[in-house]
């Protein structure tokens, strides 16, 4: 019998965010240091099968409709469209966050083995500045991602934008006018508290405010309503698509927050900044039943927060960096 999975603040969360890799093959400047990285094991991750029976035990108890891939970038897991098909069975909205540069060559089998939607994270057009974020000289092969997943149908299509200030908000005319001619929701994401180096400050964030401005004074906008979904959007006045921005920092959405994350060693995080995690994985490989998984998680949900208190005095920064938790 399903019930609500709900915390003590009126939540219900149906959204399932799945890290099924640490490792990516790109080096972020704000989500992993250029060298140093120490990779997971590979028996500590969670098998295809262990991460399908999370999932089922989550949609079968609570009625999780919306699953995520992520990493890490997770087309560097061997053989994902094995696990696509073993999720997508489950017939909750399945969809993958990607750099994308391997998307020309996976697209149409992720398609066919029923993921539905991607989302791209892109920082920058300009193939130098591409190259000084993430530490390689790949913008052309994400392109051609991009263009992939339109062919095989992956859509909506969305790009994932960290704005950052004297870094990239230079660009965000530029980004939004790319999603314009793609046909492509750009979200624009503030800058978090979650770089590998633990450099983020205050300063470096582009507001939800600025983002806007700039968009609006080029291509008019107009607000749309908003939901559970992290972004707040706005419409184009002239019917060319929409525009998002995900304000983490100035306007907060944690009364929303309708998602949890499994990190790719199985542990449950109810929030992305959570500063504890519970192990499913133990639970998992130690003979738990569907009942006793189901039971955890609906106790772990139930202390969750309120809200992730960045730029508070009690804020307290995770232990682990983005690549390491799962977008």
């Amino acid at each position: 019998m399903l019930r609500p999975l709900a915390d003590t603040h009126g939540r219900v969360h149906r959204d399932l965010r799945i890290s099924v890799t640490d490792r990516c093959n790109l080096r972020c400047t704000y989500c992993m240091p250029e060298e140093g990285m120490e990779w997971q094991p590979r028996h500590e991750l969670l098998s295809f099968e262990e991460i399908e029976r999370v999932a089922r035990v989550l949609v079968t108890h609570f009625g999780i409709d919306a699953i995520r891939l992520t990493g890490g970038e997770p087309t560097l897991r061997a053989h994902l469209p094995v696990l696509v098909e073993r999720l997508a069975a489950l017939g909750t909205d399945l969809s993958i966050t990607t750099n994308a540069t391997t998307l020309d060559r996976m697209a149409g089998d992720l398609a066919e083995a029923g993921l539905r939607r991607v989302n791209v994270s892109l920082d920058s057009l300009r193939r130098d500045r591409f190259q000084e974020l993430t530490r390689r000289d790949d913008l052309p092969k994400v392109l051609s991602g991009i263009e992939a997943a339109l062919a095989a149908g992956l859509t909506p299509v969305k790009l994932n934008v960290v704005a950052m200030r004297g870094v990239n908000d230079d660009e965000v005319v530029d980004l939004a006018a790319f999603g314009r001619e793609k046909g492509i929701g750009v979200r624009f994401i503030e800058f978090m508290p979650l770089d590998a180096s633990g450099a983020w400050e205050r300063d470096a964030v582009v507001s939800q405010a600025e983002i806007v401005e700039a968009i609006d004074a080029v291509f008019p906008l107009e607000p749309l309503a908003r939901g559970s979904a992290p972004a707040t959007l706005w419409r184009y006045r002239d019917g060319g698509g929409d525009v998002g921005v995900i304000p983490s920092v100035t306007q907060p959405f944690c009364g929303d927050c309708d998602r949890i994350r499994l990190t790719s060693d199985g542990k449950l995080r109810t929030c992305l900044f959570a500063t504890d995690e519970t192990d499913l994985r133990a639970l998992v490989r130690g003979g738990a039943s569907d009942d006793d998984i189901a039971a955890v998680v609906a106790a772990a949900v139930g202390e969750k927060g309120p809200g992730h208190l960045i730029g508070q005095p009690a804020f307290i920064r995770p232990r682990r960096s983005m690549s390491q938790i799962g977008g």
